[in-house]
């Protein structure tokens, strides 16, 4: 063989092995929220399993930067700040109001939201169809849930008449979800009193009012600040013998009675796949939002045994997971 095929040939080999050995580009990932980490452990571990089904590993290919305002609002922009000044490719938040401050640090980062409520009516995106900016995900708002969540607590304690519907007045979505419990409630003949929680000082002297009201049931709304303090809430519960139906299947596993919620954990996964597509070079305006489709309602038989409380076989049935 000649000598300067020889040295082509070597030289060809040489960049092949150089290309080959050249790492991969490691996406860095910003992941936003409000709630605490205790809180959203599952379902951060949820949008992991995602990611990892997808082919992407933590610290060969991917970073994610986690970023938690611990229930507190106000830490939201200066967190959503770090991350766009770390030059994230992508930031999933969680809640309405994590989506607030990332919207607000950037135009341009591409942000994957979930449990959000109403994506249009809060200006995230132009419609569910076409988002039309940076911002798309997945909206854990439907219609019949506030409603269903009443209908489901008078099933399983149906002497009740007086329920506190604690709720966050700050968060825009919560007066629809207001709106909704008290329709259902005055449809089947229940007074709803509203405990607002503004802050984290304000959970205990809500908490007394139920008390105070002597409220016979316990709905606390979906949102980051409640959830932060859902142990408090359970623990409240369990003490004044209180049936509460919840939004989070978290307060459920940690000794909640009930909750019917969106499945949160398909959610977080279904956010890794939003991420992969983005990273792929899809646009987030170019993605519809995905409304959810499946629910889940999750009994905890070890907590009605603790009230004093029967669950109805008929409600019983109907469930999708008993904690016994």
């Amino acid at each position: 063989m000649p000598l300067r095929l020889l040295v082509v040939l070597f030289v060809l080999t040489l960049s092949c092995q150089a290309r080959a050995e050249q790492p991969s580009k490691v996406s860095k990932i910003g992941f936003l929220v409000m709630a605490s980490q205790s809180f959203a452990a599952t379902r951060a571990a949820s949008f992991e399993q995602g990611l990892h089904s997808l082919g992407y590993i933590e610290g060969r290919n991917v970073v994610i930067e986690y970023r938690y305002a611990e229930g507190k609002a106000d830490r939201l922009p200066a967190l959503a700040a770090e991350l766009v000044g770390l030059q994230v490719d992508v930031i999933v938040a969680a809640s309405t109001p994590g989506v607030l401050a990332a919207k607000k640090a950037t135009s341009t980062i591409p942000i994957v939201f979930v449990s959000v409520g109403d994506p249009v009516a809060s200006g995230f995106v132009a419609s569910l169809a076409r988002p039309g900016g940076n911002v798309t995900g997945l909206t854990n708002f439907s219609p019949e849930l506030s409603g269903k969540r009443v209908e489901l607590l008078k099933e399983a304690v149906p002497n009740i008449s007086r329920v506190a519907f604690l709720s966050n007045p700050a968060n825009p979505v919560q007066k629809l979800q207001w709106k909704e419990t008290q329709a259902a409630a005055q449809a089947l003949g229940l007074h709803l009193q509203s405990l607002e929680v503004r802050s984290s000082n304000d959970l205990d002297s809500a908490l007394q009012a139920a008390s105070r009201e002597r409220s016979q049931a316990l709905i606390p709304a979906t949102d980051a600040l409640i959830d932060t303090h859902l142990k408090r809430i359970v623990e409240f519960a369990a003490k004044n013998r209180l049936p509460a139906m919840y939004g989070a299947p978290e307060a459920v596993d940690a000794g909640g009675l009930m909750s019917y919620a969106p499945n949160y954990t398909y959610h977080y996964r279904r956010a890794a796949v939003y991420v992969d597509k983005i990273l792929k070079g899809a646009k987030p305006a170019d993605l519809p939002v995905e409304q959810p489709t499946n629910f889940e309602f999750i009994i905890n038989l070890k907590t009605a045994k603790q009230i004093g409380l029967t669950i109805p076989p008929t409600v019983l049935a109907r469930a999708d997971r008993v904690i016994k």
